[in-house]
């Protein structure tokens, strides 16, 4: 079957059953109708960012915040907006900052890289490289929960 004749024959389809279902202007309004509208409220996407942590070990990250008395939210073994605001309210608190304090936003951007590298004692570039991946790997290999 050559593909316009194909269109036509689910367009044609589609018109018999609209028909049978009442007619093709109600078909669509039908559907419509029963949707929910759009919530007024903003949608905010929680990125998860465990730097190559695995569960475990941004678990005992999160332990460890909150052991310090910084919130991390739920400890679940995703480092989020909640866990990385924790973290950098640590950073700004005991000055692990680099180039002056963070914007606790919960976004892991270059200086708050910066701070981690200056907190785990490794080179400061701002790129979470396999060297700061795996000195934060290893601080979190023991369990602070």
């Amino acid at each position: 079957m050559r593909p316009n004749a194909l269109v036509r024959t689910l367009v044609g389809a589609t018109a018999v059953v609209g028909l049978a279902a009442g007619g093709l202007a109600t078909a669509g309004t039908s559907v419509a109708a029963s949707q929910r509208p759009a919530s007024s409220q903003s949608v905010t996407v929680k990125a998860v960012n465990n730097l190559g942590l695995n569960t475990t070990q941004a678990k005992h990250w999160q332990c460890w915040l909150d052991g310090w008395g910084f919130d991390p939210g739920t400890i679940d073994g995703k480092l989020g907006t909640d866990s990385w605001k924790a973290a950098q309210r640590f950073f700004n608190h005991y000055h692990e900052y680099v180039n002056g304090p963070l914007v606790v936003d919960g976004v892991v951007g270059r200086e708050t890289i910066k701070a981690l590298q200056h907190w785990l004692g490794v080179d400061i570039d701002g790129i979470a490289g396999p060297q700061t991946k795996a000195a934060f790997a290893d601080f979190n290999n023991t369990n602070y929960c």
